[in-house]
């Protein structure tokens, strides 16, 4: 009796490392990215091929002398409970789950991403269905958790807007969506223009200067039509189509290569610029707007970075910068060319 008791406790005891804490990741992945120093750990070389795809060949900026270091795991999940044994209703065990100093307990096997800014760590977990989305992933999961990082250990605002720039010196580019926004960055681009970001940017707030990731430029297939032959083989050469949760299909297009150049370093900001969605003649494109006009529009499009520490500082310096509003012209190189002239004036 007594020794079929200890087997029973012993058989409830918990295991050496339930959350596999000690366990060494099989994969890893230093990068330098938007002013911090990040350490990546995956499970498998999927996951890893997942980082590459997003941070592989940026340039390396920083920001501080001595850039933060960051942790993000990124562990499989398992696959679904999909069917349940006859006369069971209860859920699926729990799961033990661990990364970058995180623990967790995963009922079934969702995908989900578990952050804590004091410790600098993420663990993303990801469940076997979602690897069938890289994109999703990518954008929803992966890049969730580094630029909450990144904005948060070291106090950079996170700003939904694109940014272009030229020499050091950037232009920040706010508008909603279907203004153009990114098929302007494509023609400044090719107008020789450095890229930043796209539609994510992170600013400091006491010198403005910004960072960012330009992987890849999403682009409707209609935004083709302002380019001649040579060029639009050029652009979607490689390009794949991801599709929004909105149901909308884009392309998406890799910037690190020819004939793109990528901001090698921070750029400080030098100008804002609010995007419009009507229609101008080419000589009346670009329109000085108030401070009080640039600084309530400024709050309306960034709610959430309104919300975070800095936002003062921020709003004072911003407040001091040149602001306008750019229109469409016939073709969106006359809205590039104007952007061109801010930055080499």
């Amino acid at each position: 009796m007594a020794t079929a008791r200890r087997r029973a406790l012993a058989l409830a005891a918990p295991p050496p490392d339930p959350f596999g804490e000690h366990r060494r990741a099989a994969w890893c992945e230093r990068r330098q990215l938007l002013g911090a120093h990040f350490e990546f750990e995956a499970d498998s070389r999927a996951l890893l091929e997942i980082v590459r795809a997003a941070y592989g060949g940026l340039p390396a900026h920083r920001l501080k002398q001595r850039a933060p270091r960051l942790r993000v795991r990124l562990a499989l999940g398992g696959r679904s409970s999909r069917v349940q044994a006859a006369g069971r209703v209860e859920p699926p065990p729990v799961r033990a789950l661990s990364g970058a100093g995180i623990l967790c307990g995963a009922v079934g096997a969702p995908s989900f991403v578990a952050l804590s800014p004091q410790q600098r760590a993420a663990l993303i977990v990801v469940g076997a269905e979602m690897l069938r989305c890289p994109y999703h992933l990518r954008y929803e999961l992966l890049e969730f958790a580094v630029y909450v990082l990144a904005a948060r250990s070291q106090g950079l605002m996170p700003l939904h807007a694109g940014c272009v720039g030229y020499r050091g010196a950037g232009v920040l580019l706010i508008g909603a969506s279907g203004a153009g926004k990114s098929t302007l960055v494509l023609h400044g681009a090719l107008a020789g223009l450095e890229l930043l970001a796209e539609d994510s940017v992170l600013v400091r707030p006491a010198d403005l200067r910004a960072t960012g990731v330009a992987s890849f430029l999403h682009l409707r297939r209609d935004a083709l039509r302002f380019l001649d032959a040579a060029s639009r083989r050029a652009v979607v050469r490689g390009a794949r189509v991801i599709r929004r949760r909105s149901g909308v299909e884009k392309l998406e297009i890799d910037l690190r290569r020819a004939p793109y150049r990528l901001a090698a370093a921070p750029l400080e900001i030098r100008a804002v610029v609010f995007l419009s969605a009507a229609r101008r003649s080419s000589r009346a494109l670009l329109e000085p707007v108030t401070r009080a006009v640039a600084l309530r529009r400024l709050a309306a499009t960034q709610r959430y970075a309104a919300m975070q520490p800095g936002w003062q500082v921020f709003r004072k310096g911003v407040a001091t910068l040149p602001a306008y509003q750019l229109y469409r012209g016939e073709h969106p190189r006359e809205a590039a060319a104007r952007l061109r002239a801010l930055l080499i004036r």
